[in-house]
């Protein structure tokens, strides 16, 4: 049996445990963690549109009217009256060739001309005189003919040399260059002084109007070109700089880079420049396929994604999805895969976003303009 100071001992222990019981049973439960503020995230819904199929091509624009100048003649320029860039009128002069050789010429034929001609008058005055002696009978008639004869040589021989003083004087007019049409002039490689002959260029003049994209289709497209097909002409930044439409198509392949000539006229309003290089984008087609904006998609490791709003209990989560994207259009990508319609593409705050981050849908501002994101207490 127990002693006394063992029972007293047991009993202080199990009183100890009592009230310890009661105390944590008297204690409130602590409340749970409160639950993450939700972002607010401009959203927009995918829907089908019109989406064209195209094609992006190197195209080189010309000019219809462009003028490579090269003499016809011989000789030192003595004067260059243009510069580089210049606009130029139609028949204005350009250079001006040493034309001393060629007046020196002309002089000739004309001092040759004028012989001929006191001839023709020395033959026709010879003529008269012949012609009242033989109606005398004092000549014969072979002294008579030989004197028409005579007269008739001199006619000829000045009526030529009439001719070849012409065509020594319009041969003048090759020595000084002008402007075949209106136009900007190229570049000027030639300087005063130098010695030019018919090989040498001397510049170009490019009328910088009535241009057109000459654009090289793959063969591969050939039973797809034809005339009417759109075209829009970017820059590499993608900025439409004209909008055309195929024109002509050539009916033969070209043999070196196995493709079928384009050409779609260029409207006067642009400014596009001869010889220019731009990009063409060849619409071949329209098809209905979801878009979403370029400020949606994220790359990572050379693929894209977008977020978007999925549904979760009573609200929604960022969820991040991969996609399939067609070249831009504009502001937007086509997708190929990945979307679906009517699912909520997140277009602010993107940086913000995680994987399962709830989320506040809002519709994007009639500006376009994205709200901010509240911060995440």
């Amino acid at each position: 049996m127990p002693s006394k100071f063992t029972q007293n001992r047991i009993w202080a222990t199990a009183a100890a445990t009592s009230l310890a019981f009661a105390l944590t049973a008297c204690k409130t439960a602590a409340p749970p963690p409160p639950a993450a503020q939700a972002m607010p995230v401009a959203v927009a819904s995918v829907a089908l549109t019109g989406v064209p199929l195209s094609d992006t091509y190197v195209s080189t624009v010309k000019s219809r009217r462009t003028a490579t100048m090269q003499p016809q003649v011989d000789g030192n320029i003595t004067r260059i009256y243009v510069v580089s860039g210049q606009a130029v009128k139609a028949g204005q002069i350009l250079m001006q060739i040493d034309p001393l050789k060629q007046l020196a010429t002309v002089q000739s034929q004309q001092g040759t001309e004028q012989q001929q001609r006191a001839t023709l008058s020395y033959n026709q005055a010879d003529l008269a005189r012949q012609k009242a002696l033989f109606e005398a009978g004092v000549i014969s008639k072979q002294a008579y003919e030989i004197s028409v004869q005579s007269f008739q040589n001199s006619k000829g021989a000045v009526d030529s040399a009439a001719a070849l003083t012409v065509t020594q004087k319009q041969q003048l007019a090759y020595y000084q260059i002008r402007a075949p049409f209106a136009g900007i002039v190229g570049d000027i490689p030639v300087h005063q002084g130098d010695y030019v002959s018919p090989t040498t260029l001397l510049t170009t003049v490019d009328e910088n109007k009535d241009l057109e994209a000459y654009i090289y289709i793959p063969t591969e497209r050939a039973a797809d070109v034809h005339n009417g097909l759109a075209v829009e002409l970017t820059d590499t930044a993608g900025n439409v700089l004209a909008n055309s439409a195929i024109n002509f198509v050539s009916p033969q392949v070209d043999n070196g880079l196995q493709s079928i000539l384009a050409k779609a006229p260029i409207p006067a309003s642009s400014k596009l420049r001869n010889q220019q290089i731009v990009n063409a984008r060849v619409t071949w087609s329209t098809t209905q396929a979801a878009t979403v904006p370029v400020l949606a998609v994220t790359r990572v490791g050379g693929q894209s994604f977008v977020y978007i709003a999925a549904p979760k209990d009573k609200g929604f989560v960022a969820h991040q999805v991969l996609v399939n994207l067609n070249e831009a259009i504009g502001n937007n990508y086509p997708v190929l895969s990945g979307l679906h319609p009517g699912d909520k593409v997140i277009l602010s705050g993107i940086q913000m976003l995680q994987e399962g981050v709830p989320v506040m849908p809002l519709p994007p501002s009639p500006a376009g303009a994205a709200p901010a994101a509240a911060p995440a207490s």
